[in-house]
């Protein structure tokens, strides 16, 4: 190493002091059940043990109280997991806890934790309740500490603890992955958490402006809605007290024809209670004389049935003989069959006899015949046999010979397959070497060319490379200026959807209010046509007419000879002129000419003026006021808070349609320019969005074509080398297909001479195939005398086989004979007994019909006496019948009577209930009695109108109040509240854009601060890098360089580097070894930029020689001497145990439970000396 360099830059790094580790505690952390304390001291402190024994298990610890929070990372499943599980001689624990002493002397830790010289961080994890943190006994959240640790350039993720395999991720990582490693040297870890919570309270913020911007919009549309509903609700309330007044009268007058129809029903029930009691005493006694023609039916009913029941039994015991005779005639049927098949099995079983005793003497004759033909058959056989045991003994020799004959053939044929196989081999294996050589020269020439290639495309991507960054600083440029244009019109689109919105808000409202007064007016105009249509008035005097005319503007205008209606008259002869401070209403009224004879004489006043002017008026004169007061020359007067007359509510109605179109033809031509300039700045936006988009997309391609052109040219470099090494490759390829060639044409000519020395091998095979044939000769023999001994054998079997078979049957058919004899008797027995049988049915007949002619002269009798009880029986219910329908008619007259009394009952129940419903809704409706109700309506019971007059009064107010539509009673109340809850979210809405500025701009500053602070500690590390691999490679060159993107905060990491006598390449394409080295350089120039106040690394030298790990601890021993970085080695390397200055043990004496035993080797070292 260049020591001058390295000892400058740890120079400075020496003075940015740090919290120092100066001990790690364990208690019940997975294998250390009990407490166990680890000193980390300055310079460097080893860990040994066998595997398996917990080393790990202490990185783990200290990445775990430093805030880890990933159960994968700590080797478990559940965070649980780290608690000791137990073993066989110990119980599970139900707690770990891990405490992490840190030196504060320096006072280097953040404000709140800074009071006190010594920092102690605890975390503890206990089951089923989950992890706590303690710092200096007080607690603190999972954050603090991992700020705590980040603002100290360390953590649980930090690249200073190098887990096991960890080397191996550095050097397989994406360049995006390697870029964590800049950033703990740039101490940027705990900005990105910044970063990210500012960014997350920026969409919260932004979403809430959003949500705002809604919420404000909605609430100024329910202003302008409510200020209209006020308006309405005050309509509303008048039409309601007419509505109520006119209800009250109706409930009052239902409830008096109720209580009439009640007391008309009760003398309606009197009547008919009488009728009903006279009705059921002529029933009873009706009655009376049906009970006395019932009580002579019983005996007469018993007489006809015991007639009956005798003339039934004489008919059964006739109907029983006939039965006897038919089962008697079956019987006599089925016997006589029963004989006829019994005589025909007889016969039958003789001439079986018959057939028996002939197939006897056939097999007996059968018999003799297979004996005769069986005798000198042992001779024959044995024969035979001796036959086929010479004829299998040649074949046997002839075999022998041949296969002996086959071995000879088979080995020599071997022979000469081997030979020449390997003589295919070897002109295979020259054939192909040629080639080989030929491809390899080929390849050659290639290659040159594909390096002369690669150069040109070296230099294109360079060029490329720097037209792409140009291209990019041009898109976003682009990209800025496009999104300040869009904000703009972003804006001023809001602002003119804001307008558009109230517009046609109010648009609507009007049109609304329009159409309803429309619907009101034209409901109540005349079928006919009145005259108040034909008025015009000026706004502000509608109820002065109203009060000079009243109804008489309903009327139409009629001809003379038309009953009811205006008929024009002309003038009067002498005009009658007003008092002289009295105004002509004509001055303000526009009235058809029929009107003009009336209008002549109303004058319009002042409300005070009109009393003393009152007493000067002429006949037919009549004053008014603008307010709607009355004075006539009769000395009538009505004032205007009397009543509003109905020509006057029209008037102002027609007058207030006509304001409201033109307003709304007013508010419509502002919602229609509202919505012009909205649709237009809509498109604006629509276009500026779509140009933003592109322009984004200019910027991503711009990048994409950066990141291209630099991948484009570190694989045109990679190419380059790539050529160069395969050139050199293919030279020495050349040479050793051209030696091969050599030694298979030395193979060929062997393999030659080896087949040229081989016996002649169709000459053997002519040989064996000869012996073969005497073989399949001798085969043939033996298997024809075999197959005549067989044939011998097998017509002997079945001749003794037959034999037996033919002494079995003989018996059979004997004892078939001594069976039939049997049978036979058997037979004749049952004949004779079914001929007695047979005689005693014949007989049955006879008696049978003896028995029926008595039985005749009986039923004959008794059909006689059942007829004369029938017809006494049917006299007496006919008398039975007539008295039963008197008294039916009676019980029906009384039914009718009941009904009717049932009737009336209901109606005076019914009158009753309506009467007292009619009560109970008057409580229900006015909480009063009806006496109560018609004192409060102050009007007499003769005076109130029928029911259907106050019921068309009642639904004519129901209708003026449904035309009004949902009226809202609280419109003021509500639009007070809406107004001030309108206010405040205008006023949050302030607070959250500035917010928004806030949070943009120190997002920006943190992006900001992150590239600078990124960028200085690249060019650091960079140049630590290449400082620290040409150390421990003993020479050559490596650098690190930025891909994929031109923001420092999202490019990759790349690592270049060239060790001595090799090409520069990518780090993936170097040795194990020299990726180890190459990575340990790599973690190594980090500590040089901003160094950790601790380093651990987990058996990193594994993949190292003894040269290798003395370069390694060489430069741990330097870095110690130059930083105050304290290392903990985890190693199995007996050269690395050797350089360590103090060294803790750990032991397995207990299976699952690790210990911790220390040496302190310079200690020891003193000693010794």
């Amino acid at each position: 190493m260049p020591n001058g360099k390295f000892a400058a830059q740890a120079r400075i790094n020496h003075g940015r002091a740090n919290l120092r580790f100066s001990k790690l505690r364990l208690t019940g952390f997975k294998s250390f059940v009990d407490p166990t304390d680890l000193v980390i001291s300055d310079g460097l402190t080893g860990v040994v043990g066998p595997n398996g024994c917990g080393k790990s298990n202490l990185l783990e610890a200290l990445r775990w109280v430093m805030g880890e929070s990933r159960p994968t990372a700590m080797r478990g499943g559940g965070m649980e997991d780290v608690i000791f599980a137990g073993a066989s001689s110990r119980p599970a624990r139900n707690f770990a806890e891990v405490a992490l002493h840190l030196d504060n002397s320096d006072r280097l830790a953040p404000a709140g934790f800074n009071e006190q010289d010594a920092l102690e961080i605890v975390r503890r994890i206990t089951r089923d309740v989950g992890s706590a943190y303690k710092v200096n006994g007080k607690d603190v959240r999972a954050r603090d500490v991992q700020m705590l640790f980040a603002d100290a350039s360390t953590g649980a993720h930090s690249p200073a603890l190098v887990r096991q395999g960890q080397i191996a991720e550095l050097i397989n990582a994406k360049p995006k992955s390697r870029r964590r490693i800049l950033e703990e040297a740039a101490g940027i870890s705990g900005l990105y958490q910044r970063r990210h919570e500012a960014e997350l309270k920026l969409n919260g913020a932004e979403q809430n402006l959003a949500r705002v911007d809604d919420v404000v919009e909605q609430l100024a549309a329910q202003l302008a809605t409510l200020a209209r509903q006020a308006r309405q609700a005050a309509r509303y309330r008048a039409i309601g007290e007419a509505l109520r007044h006119a209800e009250g009268l109706l409930l009052y007058r239902r409830w008096r024809e109720a209580d009439e129809a009640r007391a008309k029903a009760e003398g309606d029930l009197r009547a008919r209670v009488a009728a009903t009691a006279e009705a059921e005493a002529q029933v009873r006694r009706v009655a009376e004389g049906r009970e006395e023609a019932e009580a002579a039916l019983p005996p007469l009913r018993e007489e006809e049935a015991i007639a009956t029941a005798i003339l039934q039994r004489l008919t059964t015991q006739r109907d029983t003989l006939t039965e006897e005779e038919a089962r008697a005639a079956s019987l006599i049927e089925t016997l006589t069959g029963r004989i006829a098949q019994l005589t025909r099995d007889i016969e039958r079983e003789g001439g079986l006899n018959r057939d028996a005793e002939e197939t006897i003497a056939r097999l007996e004759e059968e018999a003799a015949d297979l004996a005769k033909a069986d005798k000198g058959h042992d001779s024959a056989v044995e024969a035979a046999e001796q036959a086929a045991r010479e004829a299998a003994e040649v074949l046997q020799t002839r075999e022998a010979d041949l296969s002996q004959q086959t071995e000879d053939v088979a080995r020599l044929a071997a022979r000469h397959s081997s030979a020449e196989r390997l003589l295919q081999d070897s002109r295979k294996t020259l054939e192909k070497s040629e080639a080989e050589a030929r491809k390899a020269r080929d390849a050659v020439a290639q290659s040159q060319a594909t390096l002369d290639k690669a150069g040109l495309d070296f230099a294109a991507a360079e060029k490329a490379e720097a037209a792409a960054v140009t291209a990019s600083a041009a898109a976003d440029a682009a990209l800025l200026a496009a999104e300040e244009t869009r904000a703009d019109t972003q804006s001023r689109e809001a602002e003119a959807r804001a307008e558009r919105s109230e517009a046609e808000g109010e648009a609507k409202a009007l049109r609304a209010e329009v159409g309803a007064l429309a619907k009101l007016v034209e409901r109540d105009s005349a079928e006919g046509g009145q005259v108040l249509d034909r008025l015009q008035v000026e706004q502000g005097f509608e109820k002065a007419l109203g009060a000079a005319l009243a109804d008489d503007l309903r009327a139409p205008e009629v001809e003379a000879d038309r009953p009811s209606g205006w008929a024009h008259l002309p003038s009067y002869p002498v005009p009658q002129p007003l008092p002289a401070e009295v105004t002509p209403l004509t001055q303000h009224v526009t009235v058809p000419r029929v009107l003009e004879r009336r209008m002549a004489q109303v004058g319009l006043v002042d409300a005070d003026a009109g009393g003393e002017l009152q007493a000067q008026l002429q006949p037919g004169q009549r004053l008014v006021s603008k307010e709607g007061d009355l004075w006539r020359w009769d000395g009538f007067r009505a004032m205007a808070e009397d009543a509003p007359s109905a020509a006057a509510l029209r008037l102002q109605q027609l007058n207030r349609l006509e304001v409201l179109k033109q307003t709304l033809e007013q508010a419509s031509a502002r919602g229609d320019a509202a919505r012009a300039a909205h649709e237009t700045l809509q498109q604006q936006l629509a276009e500026q969005a779509e140009a933003d988009k592109r322009a984004r997309e200019a910027r991503r391609d711009a990048d994409r074509q950066v990141a291209e052109a630099g991948r484009a040219l570190s694989r045109a470099e990679a190419d380059r080398n790539l050529a160069q090494s395969r050139l050199e490759s293919l030279g020495l390829a050349v040479k050793r297909h051209e030696e091969a060639a050599i030694t298979a044409r030395a193979e060929v000519m062997d393999a030659e001479r080896t087949l040229a020395g081989l016996d002649d091998l169709s000459a053997a095979r002519a040989t064996v195939e000869d012996v073969r044939m005497t073989v399949e000769a001798s085969r043939i023999t033996m298997m024809s005398r075999r197959s005549a001994h067989d044939e011998l054998r097998r017509e002997g079997e079945a001749r003794r086989r037959r034999l037996q078979e033919v002494a079995k049957e003989v018996s059979g058919w004997r004892n078939r004979l001594e069976t039939a004899g049997k049978r036979s008797a058997e037979l004749v027995e049952r004949k004779t007994a079914s001929e007695a049988e047979l005689t005693e049915a014949s007989a049955v007949p006879a008696e049978i019909a003896a028995k029926r002619e008595d039985l005749s002269g009986a039923i004959t009798s008794a059909e006689a006496r059942r007829t004369h009880a029938a017809e006494t029986l049917a006299a007496a219910e006919a008398a039975l019948k007539a008295a039963t329908d008197a008294e039916r008619d009676a019980e029906r007259q009384a039914s009718d009577a009941r009904e009717a009394r049932a009737r009336a009952e209901a109606r005076s129940d019914a009158a009753r209930e309506t009467v007292t419903h009619a009560a109970e809704r008057i409580q229900d409706e006015r909480q009063s009695t009806p006496e109560a109700l018609r004192d409060a309506l102050d009007v007499e019971t003769d005076q109130i109108p029928p029911v259907e007059t106050l019921e068309e009064d009642v639904n004519r107010y129901k209708r003026q109040r449904d035309s009004l539509g949902a009226v809202n009673l609280r419109a003021e109340d509500d639009a007070k509240e809406i107004r001030e809850e309108h206010e405040a979210l205008l006023t949050e809405k302030a607070d959250l854009e500035e917010a928004i500025k806030t949070l943009r701009s120190g997002i920006a500053g943190l992006n900001r601060e992150g590239r600078e602070r990124l960028l200085t500690a690249f060019d650091q590390v960079n140049a630590n890098f290449s400082m620290l691999f040409t150390h421990l490679f003993g020479g050559g060159e490596a650098n690190l360089v930025m891909v994929e993107s031109d923001d420092p905060l999202e490019a990759g990491l790349e690592i270049m580097c060239q060790p001595p006598g090799k090409k520069l390449s990518t780090l993936s394409l170097l040795s194990g070894g020299e990726q180890t080295l190459t990575a340990m350089a790599l973690i190594f120039a980090v500590f040089l930029a901003n160094p950790a106040p601790i380093c651990v690394l987990d058996e990193v030298d594994a993949p190292l020689d003894d040269a290798n790990v003395t370069r390694f601890c060489d430069l741990l021993d330097e870095m110690c001497r130059q930083t105050d970085t304290r290392f903990l080695i985890i190693t199995h390397h007996a050269v690395t145990m050797a350089r360590m200055d103090r060294l803790f043990g750990v032991t397995m004496a207990e299976q699952g439970v690790s210990q911790l035993v220390s040496v302190d080797l310079k200690k020891a070292e003193t000693l010794v000396a």
